[in-house]
């Protein structure tokens, strides 16, 4: 059966719950949130996202109580995954989010623009049939954050993948991009 897209209203609802669950338990998720889910809650740049991408502590219990969830709002059973863990940074960073996606049982943080924006430059997949790829992703964060040059963000890669380049792809998509915001 093909679930509905994640919506702002979807994904708010559905951590809401997931901290109610938690809190009955008398625990507090630690949600860090990432890609697609920050994009549609925090950013607004986009309407919904297919999954929420999250490692969340601890992982255990998490997962059992995001099964639940799943189950009582008709989710797609890995609405919360944890796959983003493999493009992560061994230094993060990031900033707590408050508001209507926290609450009792739930903390819930997201990356900074900065590190998001490495994230999406590390994996800068194209587009493919179903899926946009990061473009867009990548587009709008260099808007927001409206680095000077290419070795500025080059820099901010660096700083979150030490000893890792931009990739051929990444590195025309931002030279293109900060082309753009220039003219």
């Amino acid at each position: 059966m093909p679930y509905e897209a994640l919506t702002k209203t979807r994904i708010t609802g559905a951590l809401r719950r997931l901290g109610e669950l938690a809190y009955a338990r008398k625990l507090t998720l630690e949600v860090s949130l990432y890609g697609g889910a920050v994009f549609t809650l925090v950013y607004d740049s986009r309407p919904a996202t297919k999954d929420v991408d999250a490692i969340v502590r601890p992982s255990a219990v998490a997962q059992e109580l995001a099964a639940l969830v799943a189950t009582e709002q008709k989710l797609p059973e890995d609405w919360l995954n944890d796959s983003v863990k493999q493009f992560l940074a061994p230094k993060e960073e990031k900033r707590r989010l408050a508001g209507h996606e926290s609450g009792p049982g739930l903390r819930v943080s997201v990356p900074t623009a900065a590190y998001l924006l490495a994230l999406k430059l590390r994996a800068c997949r194209p587009p493919l049939p179903g899926y946009a790829g990061d473009e867009a992703d990548i587009r709008f964060l260099l808007r927001k954050i409206r680095p000077k040059s290419l070795a500025a963000v080059e820099s901010t890669f660096e700083k979150f993948f030490p000893g890792d380049a931009l990739g051929e792809r990444a590195t025309v998509l931002v030279a293109e991009t900060l082309k753009e915001l220039k003219s």
